[in-house]
């Protein structure tokens, strides 16, 4: 007995010993020694060209016929006039109608180009809450030391973003080292399926080889993360795939006076809560392990010792995350019922019951293993599975951050804000970079904006705005990113 207990605690010391060493050696991924950037007057201009842009209305619509192409060529109009030296010196071609796809000329054409991307359509206003926002969404109002209106962050602020900064660079006479594309898709919130991704093809049909693809996704994340207080930079080096799933189940219709043990509605109802009770598998990899990689370090020691030694504790990490949505959305692939159809009166059985879901997917699985992964946890032959094809999209690969690329985006971040944490993570949701996987394999997704947990519910949502300062930081940070690569 005594010899059980003196291998035991000699095997507790030495676990205790591995944990500490693991926990000890491991050290901070951020760039140090970075010289702040000099101090540059952005005109206020600026903030007149991104208020003007809001007043647009570059409204997309699933049902294509509800497009105003009148709004979507006056703002193209809108930036030949605001921009005249990026459309005097760079060439400029439209794509597919809308889509805006510009060349910068670099000094060594021996270096791969770049590409800075956004998108200029926005998502519409959901009838009912105008009156809920503070200043009109398409106002374009500049007031309390904001700029208020849709697009403010989602995602004009990118489009007039990298023309203020290109417009500022030719003014000094600036030529950069490499080659530059400027790609500005007008439908990324229908999927871009006929912009972004119609701009990627042409690039791949002239062979375009991209040294890194820089889109919106990550923002800088002024009330940190659980155990860190200090603001994060998010960088995206990868994204979930997208798929819906329609679900139809049919039973005996009839009076409600007489309803068999289980309706149609009954059978649905069954298929969703038997999904929700059995997620997906969680894994900590690819991006989400990235992240823990650079977070780990600048974290609490008891934090630190769990994120230094996943090999024994992944499980414990694992739940931690699951814990909270977002955290959740970043280990699985998740779950989300959002529309049903059945029944048109109270006492009548309806037949035939729609249910579509929506999943976002984890690298790692697939378009088809979802279909195949809710085949088998709903098991009833009597409800049929829809893939709805139109926007599907496998996740995207996982772009490493020992690159140009990532280092160029890290030093111009610690240069602009220089007291941030910078992170690798998984953008959860679907961005117009993924089409661009074919012309680059160092896609990043990052917007140079401090938001908080509040301020994240702006995009898509009421009272999106962004601060005059917020905003002349993101031309300040474009000027910078394009000198530093």
């Amino acid at each position: 007995m005594k010899n059980a207990l003196r291998v035991i605690a000699i095997g507790l010391v030495l676990l205790i010993g591995v944990l500490l060493f693991n926990t000890l050696r491991i050290s901070s991924k951020q760039m140090a020694g970075i010289a702040p950037a000099p101090a540059l007057a952005i005109s206020d201009s600026a903030l007149t060209h991104l208020s003007d842009a809001v007043k647009i209305r570059t409204v997309s619509y699933e049902d294509l016929s509800l497009m105003d192409s009148t709004q979507f060529e006056k703002f193209i109009g809108f930036l030949e006039q605001a921009y005249p030296l990026t459309h005097a010196r760079l060439k400029r071609e439209r794509v597919n109608g809308y889509a805006l796809l510009f060349e910068w000329k670099g000094k060594n054409p021996t270096l791969k180009p770049a590409l800075l991307m956004g998108h200029y359509d926005v998502v519409p206003v959901v009838q009912g809450t105008e009156k809920m926002w503070k200043h009109q969404p398409f106002a374009g109002d500049i007031a309390d030391g904001f700029i208020y209106g849709r697009g403010t962050l989602d995602d004009k602020v990118t489009v007039i973003g990298v023309l203020e900064a290109i417009e500022y660079l030719l003014k000094q006479n600036y030529q950069p080292e490499r080659s530059f594309y400027l790609a500005f898709g007008h439908d990324e919130e229908v999927s871009g399926r006929y912009g972004a991704r119609q701009i990627a093809a042409l690039l791949e049909t002239r062979k375009v080889q991209l040294e890194y693809v820089m889109d919106e996704g990550g923002t800088i994340k002024t009330d940190g993360v659980s155990g860190i207080t200090t603001p994060i930079a998010l960088i995206g080096i990868a994204e979930k795939g997208y798929t819906t799933l329609q679900l139809t189940s049919v039973g005996d219709g009839g009076h409600s006076s007489m309803p068999p043990p289980q309706t149609s509605i009954g059978m649905m109802a069954e298929a969703i809560d038997k999904l929700q009770k059995n997620p997906f598998p969680a894994r900590l990899e690819g991006a989400a392990s990235y992240l823990q990689d650079y977070l780990a370090p600048e974290m609490p020691f008891g934090t630190k010792l769990a994120m230094a030694n996943r090999w024994l504790l992944k499980p414990v990490i694992v739940n931690i995350l699951a814990k909270t949505n977002a955290g959740n959305a970043m280990v699985r692939t998740s779950i989300a019922p959002t529309v049903i159809h059945a029944g048109v009166k109270d006492n009548v059985l309806p037949v035939e019951v729609i249910a579509k879901i929506n999943f976002r997917i984890l690298p790692g699985d697939s378009v088809k293993g979802v279909a195949e992964y809710v085949q088998k946890t709903i098991d009833n032959e009597r409800i049929t599975i829809e893939t709805l094809k139109q926007f599907d999209s496998e996740p995207s690969p996982v772009s490493d951050t020992a690159t140009l690329g990532f280092r160029a985006l890290h030093r111009t971040i610690k240069s602009c804000f220089p007291e941030v944490i910078v992170a690798p993570y998984l953008v959860v949701g679907a961005t117009d970079a993924r089409f661009y996987r074919n012309v680059c394999s160092n896609i990043y997704r990052f917007m140079p904006v401090r938001m908080n947990e509040e301020d994240l519910k702006r995009p898509h949502g009421t009272n999106e705005r962004i601060s005059e300062t917020d905003f002349k930081n993101v031309v300040k940070f474009y000027i910078e990113l394009v000198k530093r690569s």
